[in-house]
């Protein structure tokens, strides 16, 4: 099982969901940063569960602690060690799960591949509760391409169908999105806003969940980052998205979009400006040939509704051999996509600042 990513800079995950702590280990990072603590703890509660009536009722307070290489929250050394406490968990609520497992969940297969060794309460290394030291990671390596210029921020694109204003992937309005970073519902557009409250109360009245599309933007990020083939920019951004549980595509600027145009519409033709070499549109989201061009760096990432849902589903007993009926319970997201903002932040922040560890 790897639970490790980036080749300049490396981070490694650790813990589960319902142990006492999980934590991340950067590794290669260069001392001398000082971290603004309050900032980052900002960042983290974005994602942090309990936080809404949208989201899951397990509450952790989801506070980053340094073990060891930061001292004052200064960066000291090239290792560092952060951990996030686990509080609020019911791993009660998993006992029935050992004998009948959730559809499309992670209970089945990990069986298959790890045997019953594996600690899978509250699903465990395959949990969304991983997030939260990708998080801690992701918050610092933000704060550190801020001052190198980089801004990131992320939107909620789509939920359940219903999308938020189109803006401009050549120009996105980041301090609009700046703006919007702590609501509830991360959109633009207050009229889509409340019909994403309606759908929402909808699902969580009838015990189901829907999906969504997170969109992040990153800009000036510098040119020249990444390699063709299997060291490219988008490669090295896939490898992370995937590695977040109900991750089902990932896409860079006009993306899932992109088969429906023609190459006189999606081509980014050139333009110079003030001695610059620019690109009048940015449909390839400013990666092209697996290395960025200097434009807005922009993807989505593509969630499946929430696989935990309380109505009756059909599975079957491991024991017996034989189909059963399983309610799931426990505390849930009726749509886990409205947490996602700061994962893709994060996700888009450490392989931003793998790269940069090269030059």
């Amino acid at each position: 099982m790897t639970q490790s990513f980036g080749k300049n800079l490396k981070t490694t995950i650790f813990g589960s969901s319902h142990q006492s702590f999980i934590g991340v280990v950067m590794d290669d990072i260069k001392p001398g940063f000082e971290i603004d603590y309050e900032k980052l703890c900002t960042f983290m509660q974005r994602r942090a569960p309990g936080k809404s009536k949208y989201t899951t009722k397990r509450k952790e307070v989801d506070k980053p602690e340094f073990l060891s290489g930061v001292i004052d929250n200064k960066i000291v050394s090239k290792t560092i060690v952060g951990i996030i406490r686990n509080g609020d968990y019911l791993s009660k609520d998993y006992k029935n799960l050992i004998d009948v497992p959730r559809p499309s969940h992670a209970d089945y297969t990990s069986l298959i591949k790890y045997g019953k060794d594996l600690d899978m309460n509250g699903s465990g290394p395959f949990s969304g509760r991983i997030t939260a030291p990708l998080c801690l990671a992701g918050g610092i390596a933000k704060q550190i391409i801020e001052k190198k210029g980089i801004k990131i921020h992320a939107r909620l694109k789509n939920i359940g169908g219903i999308e938020d204003r189109k803006i401009s992937l050549l120009n996105p309005p980041m301090d609009e999105l700046d703006k919007i970073k702590n609501k509830e519902i991360a959109v633009l557009d207050e009229k889509k806003e409340k019909e994403i409250r309606v759908l929402l109360e909808d699902v969580r009245g009838n015990l189901d969940s829907v999906g969504g599309i997170c969109q992040v933007f990153a800009t000036g990020v510098p040119k020249g980052l990444g390699d063709p083939n299997y060291d490219s920019f988008e490669s090295r951004i896939a490898y992370l998205s995937y590695g977040v549980p109900a991750v089902r595509a990932v896409s860079f600027g006009d993306g899932l979009d992109s088969f429906k145009m023609r190459g006189s519409e999606h081509n980014d033709q050139f333009e110079i400006i003030d001695g610059k070499v620019r690109t009048k549109t940015n449909h390839a989201g400013g990666v092209v040939g697996g290395i960025t061009n200097g434009e807005a760096v922009v993807f989505d990432l593509i969630f499946k509704p929430t696989a935990s849902i309380s109505l009756p589903q059909k599975s079957f007993s491991l024991k017996e051999k034989k189909e059963k009926e399983l309610v799931i319970k426990g505390r849930h997201d009726p749509c886990l996509a409205l947490r996602t903002p700061p994962i893709a932040e994060s996700i888009m922040a450490l392989t931003i600042l793998d790269f940069l560890n090269d030059l």
